[in-house]
């Protein structure tokens, strides 16, 4: 059972947060590969400097405008796909990152960063704009999840006071979160 559209309708903080634990599944022709949610960061919206919609409604960012509950895919660095899922009402750009995946099925590379898991389960930006209520590409509610920590998201130092805001959210001590609560904490990255 998939989340459904009004899951995603809700500010990008509380969608986050709802997505530690879930599932997250895509279908291959070679079967299917599903991972369980471990790490996300929340990008607010446009006056969030280190959410891509800060710079306004552009051919990247259109999907982040339009219903929630879509993914956002892009490339970074001309190599690496991301995956997000767009929140809030249709109109108001923000979105959730997914950062980190603990495999559950179906899956034998890492997925512990953004790059990572969406190379592991063949995720690019064909995927651009997918509907995630259901489909080769989904999430659904799974295994509850322990405690969860907040810090500030990975890599935004440029985006002034934002930087420092805890929108990131983890499931604390789970080996897969591509950097542990303690090192950021410490200003540094494993």
């Amino acid at each position: 059972m998939c989340f459904l559209r009004e899951f995603y309708a809700q500010p990008a903080e509380v969608v986050a947060r709802g997505l530690i634990g879930a599932e997250l599944v895509r279908v291959l022709p070679s079967g299917r590969a599903v991972g369980r949610v471990v790490e996300v960061e929340a990008y607010v919206g446009p006056e969030d400097r280190a959410c891509h919609a800060f710079h306004g409604r552009t051919g990247r960012t259109e999907v982040m405008f339009g219903p929630p509950g879509h993914a956002y895919v892009y490339l970074i660095y001309g190599m690496h796909h991301c995956l997000n899922v767009v929140t809030n009402p249709e109109g108001h750009a923000a979105a959730v990152l997914i950062r980190a995946l603990e495999p559950v099925e179906g899956i034998a590379a890492s997925t512990r960063g953004p790059g990572r898991l969406c190379k592991a389960l063949s995720i690019d930006r064909s995927l651009n704009g997918a509907d995630l209520c259901g489909g080769a590409l989904h999430l659904r509610p799974g295994r509850p999840a322990g405690i969860v920590v907040t810090t500030p998201r990975i890599g935004v130092d440029y985006a002034g006071p934002w930087a420092k805001k805890k929108l990131r959210f983890l499931e604390a001590g789970n080996p897969w979160v591509s950097v542990s609560e303690n090192v950021v904490r410490r200003g540094r990255r494993e």
